[in-house]
């Protein structure tokens, strides 16, 4: 499984943007795939999850600012993040779980003025 992340950068606390995960495979009958962040130094964290359900699971400090959705058609798993801030910043990476846990290469946010 290869999974394809972007849509990083830099952005100003208060603005938004919007991470895609593209897979290589169809995600429509994987139980469990999100997003996590890392920070140097620290554990990488989950941000976001959603099961094949459609139930999604969010950090207490994401809720209500970051939207996790998927597009089965598009093989595409993406992170809606608006209201960011500076301890937002972080590599995020996202995770597809089939037989094992299948890691992308991550994307770069940076939230700063």
């Amino acid at each position: 499984v290869q999974l394809q992340a972007s849509g990083g950068g830099l952005v100003e606390p208060g603005g938004s943007l919007r991470l895609s995960c593209a897979a290589s495979v169809s995600i429509f009958r994987l139980n469990f795939m999100g997003w996590y962040r890392q920070v140097p130094g620290k554990q990488r964290e989950m941000v976001a999850v959603i099961t094949s359900a459609g139930r999604t699971n969010y950090a207490d400090s994401v809720k209500g600012r970051f939207t996790l959705s998927r597009d089965n058609a598009r093989k595409t798993l993406y992170l809606q993040m608006s209201s960011l801030k500076p301890e937002d910043t972080a590599v995020y990476f996202c995770m597809v779980r089939t037989v094992s846990d299948n890691w992308g290469q991550g994307t770069e946010v940076t939230v700063s003025s």
